[in-house]
């Protein structure tokens, strides 16, 4: 079968592999779509921890049931959960798998979904609604983030926020709050293009710089600031402003994974009495909401470009090369 291959730092390549095994209680799933994300840019540039090369990555994507499993019959359009937990660990056994002492995830402990079949665990396969295309079927995981850093950390309906960067996460965690409610949603991004796109999905969008950042929730928001500040950046010119923007007793959420670390100038957190919260990907509920809400266009706007396997290179070159205007890159396999 064809799949796309990480065999080293900066190289990748499409070629035919063994068709995966299957262990009990997993199923193959024929992939239609699959998406980049920025774990596997980390993993294309070789400084991803766990992932050896070679390895076929991927944890993001959407395809049909090979065969019948308990409750869903061959052919079925599924997309999949990809966290691998161990289930014994005190995070697993109170409920939290999604934060697994040792926590895995298919397309990096062990082969992904960037080919033609995967093997997944039956119990990992979600069903796609009836309108949902296979395209956003292979974005659900990225909504399923969003949904959780809204859930886990108790997001209010009315409440206002500003989204930091407006990449895939961040402009995905816009649309996710226009439907939990948020009806004052500010995004910050200075990349023009992805601005543009924000702006045509309807949010309000400021270029940092360009926005005396320091005052900008003191200046826009009664309170002082805003009720919730979403960091899906990363970054430290960022997070240089996360606690100028919340107001006093509000709330910081770092969706972003930081490559580097980050300065913070602390006692501002401690003078407005803030709360800061980390997320880490989703619960399986998050999940199954991602696919009933994934129905809203707006999402499906966030996927720039779909490619063939065949352009895998191509792919990876617009997510690291600037100026391109790629957000969410996917490559089809149908």
């Amino acid at each position: 079968m064809k799949a796309i291959v990480y065999e080293g730092a900066n190289k990748l390549a499409v070629k035919d592999v063994p068709m995966p095994a299957v262990p009990e209680g997993w199923a193959l799933v024929k992939v239609s779509h699959a998406g980049i994300c920025g774990t596997d840019l980390n993993i294309y540039a070789g400084t991803h921890p766990r992932a050896k090369a070679p390895l076929v990555i991927g944890h993001e994507f959407s395809g049909t049931l090979a065969e019948d499993i308990p409750g869903m019959a061959k052919g079925t359009r599924v997309t999949v959960y990809p966290l691998l937990s161990c289930g014994h660990c005190e995070p697993c056994r109170t409920g939290n798998t999604h934060v697994c002492n040792t926590l895995g995830l298919l397309g990096i402990d062990c082969d992904g979904g960037m080919a033609e079949y995967v093997a997944c665990p039956v119990d990992k396969i979600l069903p796609l609604p009836d309108g949902i295309s296979d395209k956003v079927g292979a974005f659900v995981e990225p909504i399923a983030v969003t949904v959780h850093a809204l859930r886990e950390t108790g997001y209010v309906p009315g409440d206002n926020a500003v989204v930091l960067g407006a990449g895939t996460i961040g402009i995905a965690a816009a649309v996710t709050l226009r439907a939990f409610g948020a009806t004052d949603i500010l995004i910050s991004e200075p990349d023009p293009a992805r601005a543009a796109l924000a702006a045509s999905l309807g949010f309000e969008v400021i270029d940092p710089a360009k926005t005396d950042m320091a005052k900008l929730g003191a200046e826009r928001c009664a309170a002082g600031g805003f009720d919730w500040v979403y960091d899906c950046a990363g970054v430290q010119a960022v997070a240089d402003t996360l606690l100028d923007l919340v107001k006093v007793r509000g709330h910081i959420v770092v969706i972003a994974s930081y490559k580097k670390p980050a300065s913070l100038p602390l006692f501002k957190g401690m003078a407005k009495e803030t709360d800061f919260r980390f997320c880490r990907v989703y619960r399986m509920k998050d999940f199954e909401i991602a696919t009933k809400i994934a129905a809203d266009p707006a999402y499906e706007k966030i996927i720039t470009h779909v490619l063939p396997a065949d352009e895998a290179q191509k792919g990876f070159d617009l997510l690291t090369t600037p100026g391109t205007g790629a957000v969410k890159v996917m490559f089809r396999f149908d």
